[in-house]
């Protein structure tokens, strides 16, 4: 089964290219209709004026190469199959169509089928009068002296100078030469924790947890080691002294390169690591992070770095018309903002009144002597926890009570402090709920001074914070008329609308709410919400 989003595999890539089309942000691209072979991206705005720039290979390397076409980067980009070369006519074709008297660069990857297909393509258009001339980048270091260092994510480095100097009406000669200047002066190398899944097949992932494969192919080739990956900024360290061998202690640009499969959230620990290594030590700029060169969705990453000369950094640092480049900025200062933690205690002082600690008292026994009613009705409709956790806060508050550690005279402050108590003993969804409940009782008490609408206010802000309401079978269900009832009434018609509440509770065949909306009507038939029951219980204890 395959890992990837697309309707058929031949048209994967002419459908990306339409995608890519349909959303560019510069209006600025266009394909040329020729054939369903034939996928070539090309400015909208292009007249031949210029040296044209033409890059390209196998797709599965978004935004690469058609993310780089507009003013300032490519002319064209002719995008192959999936990890396959286009063919030397679709890139003839391409050549013909942005050419004219400043001739055409092709800048291309060093794979065979890349080098070959583009150098025949190039080799046909001279053969009809063109001035063609052609800059292979192999910017890879992964393989030690290799005779055939790959092409990789240094290539936007080089399509970056090569468009500049294009744009700025320099010959195709000046043009290649600071291409080449780019080439010789990139290095780059990636690490990836797994390969890449093609579309259509099935890919066995051959890096083991924990490891990592150091300097592989954005095309799944095999790397040159396995190495471990406790911490990450270990392997951005390892990557760093290889890279750092060719900087020679000058200034460099650095490109941190997303190969597909990594989150925003890890291309973000490693731009710290990056930053924070030797090799970010001496970074003049920083391009990303983003994905520049991706091996489609390849869990991995890569780094590339420039060595800078004046007309480099110029090129570089200029503006452009594309989609997919990111202007290379200078490292921002990230030293925090120190400042006093707030403390969430609330401060209050100790007082007595004997009648509010008398109902205190009250509830908090009532409550703990319901613990093993309500875990065992809790048992049918949840997770069987009700009874605990309800007396775990009534506990820690009664205790608060025989200590002589509340605020009894001030009943916003005690409303505030039992709040408190709850949030931190109870745990879980109940414990917030019912400390919102009685922090905004204590709000609202502190400039109304009104009980029962104090206990109202609260009660809305635990229906608006929690979403739960009446008719969801949960302790709302009893709660809310009983202080409906203690506004409007007394005392005993809210004795008597907390039970009507709670037995409602025991017809409703459907909870909207906590851990019993999981379950089928018959589990809640004929069974009371425990939240409801405790709330029922603690009124009944005062008639």
């Amino acid at each position: 089964m395959s890992k990837l989003f697309f309707n058929e595999r031949k048209t994967l890539v002419s459908d990306a290219i339409d995608g890519l089309i349909y959303s560019n942000q510069h209006n600025n691209l266009t394909r040329l209709n020729i054939d369903e072979h034939i996928r070539v991206v090309v400015r909208k705005d292009w007249d031949k004026n210029k040296v044209a720039i033409i890059s390209g290979g196998g797709a599965g390397h978004e935004p690469a190469h058609a993310g780089f076409v507009g003013q300032g980067m490519l002319t064209a980009a002719v995008c192959g199959d999936v990890f396959a070369s286009p063919s030397v006519e679709a890139v003839l074709n391409a050549i013909l169509y942005v050419t004219g008297e400043a001739g055409c660069l092709l800048i291309v990857k060093n794979y065979t089928g890349d080098r070959l297909n583009f150098g025949l393509a190039a080799e046909k258009a001279k053969k009809l009068g063109l001035n063609i001339e052609m800059v292979i980048v192999n910017d890879d270091i992964s393989i030690v002296d290799s005779k055939k260092p790959r092409g990789i994510a240094g290539t936007v480095f080089v399509h970056k100078v090569a468009g500049y100097y294009a744009d700025q009406d320099a010959s195709l000669a000046r043009v290649t030469e600071m291409a080449n200047l780019a080439n010789d002066n990139v290095s780059s190398i990636g690490v990836a924790i797994t390969s890449c899944h093609i579309p259509g097949e099935h890919t066995e992932d051959r890096i083991a947890a924990k490891k990592a494969e150091l300097g592989l192919g954005i095309h799944g080739e095999p790397g040159i080691a396995i190495i471990d990956i406790e911490h990450c900024r270990g392997v951005v360290e390892i990557m760093a002294e290889k890279l750092l061998v060719n900087t020679q202690q000058k200034k460099y640009a650095l490109l941190l390169n997303n190969l597909g499969g990594t989150s925003p959230l890890e291309m973000s620990l490693l731009t710290k690591d990056v930053v924070e290594s030797s090799l970010g030590q001496n970074m003049n700029y920083l391009f990303g992070p983003q994905a520049f060169v991706t091996a489609i969705d390849m869990k991995g990453f890569s780094l590339s770095c420039l060595v800078l000369t004046e007309e480099l950094e110029t090129a570089l640092m200029a503006p452009v018309a594309v989609e997919s480049w990111s202007k290379g900025i200078t490292v921002n200062d990230a030293t925090p903002i120190t400042i006093e933690k707030f403390s969430n205690s609330v401060e209050f002082t100790v007082s007595e009144s004997a009648a509010v600690a008398a109902v205190v008292d009250t509830v908090c026994n009532t409550v703990i002597d319901l613990k093993t009613e309500l875990n065992r009705l809790d048992t049918l409709v949840g997770d069987g926890d009700t009874g605990s956790t309800f007396s775990s806060g009534a506990l820690t508050v009664l205790q608060a009570l025989k200590n002589k550690k509340l605020p009894l005279a001030e009943t916003e402050k005690l409303f505030e402090v039992v709040g408190e108590h709850l949030a931190m003993s109870m745990g879980g969804s109940s414990g917030i709920l019912l400390s919102i409940f009685f922090t905004a009782a204590g709000t609202h008490y502190a400039k109304h001074q009104n009980l029962a609408e104090a206990l109202l206010s609260g009660l809305e802000q635990m229906k608006f914070f929690g979403g739960a309401k009446v008719g969801d079978r949960t302790m709302i269900d009893a709660l809310e008329p009983a202080l409906i009832a203690l506004r409007d009434e007394n005392l005993a018609a809210a004795i008597v609308a907390a039970k009507a509440g709670a037995d409602s509770t025991a017809k409703m065949l459907e909870a909207k709410a906590g851990r019993s909306s999981y379950l089928n009507s018959e589990s809640l038939e004929g069974v009371k919400d425990p939240g409801a029951v405790a709330i029922e219980s603690v009124f009944a204890a005062f008639k």
